[in-house]
């Protein structure tokens, strides 16, 4: 009885094996058509960086504005307070 449930046993190890074998292989088949179909020429990755690049640009300018524009603003409260301090 022993010697059958052993062999049950290792029928099942290896369906098991067999299984994360072929889920691995499907997985590397499905990366691999990806990345074929994201394949990008050298032209359009340097124009898609240099858009990303500008965009980081933009927005980074927008937030120093910004800020700049909230000094200004609290520069402009403390001297207003600091001139109806010396009245």
């Amino acid at each position: 009885m022993s010697r059958n449930r052993s062999r049950w046993g290792l029928l099942w190890k290896l369906l098991g094996v067999a299984g994360l074998a072929g889920v691995a292989a499907s997985g590397a088949v499905v990366a691999r058509a990806e990345r074929r179909r994201r394949a990008y020429t050298p032209d359009e990755v340097r124009a898609r960086l240099q858009e990303r690049a500008a965009a980081a640009r933009e927005q980074a300018a927008q937030q120093d504005g910004a800020q700049q524009d909230g000094a200004q603003q609290d520069a402009a409260q403390d001297g207003a307070a600091q001139g109806q301090a010396s009245r």
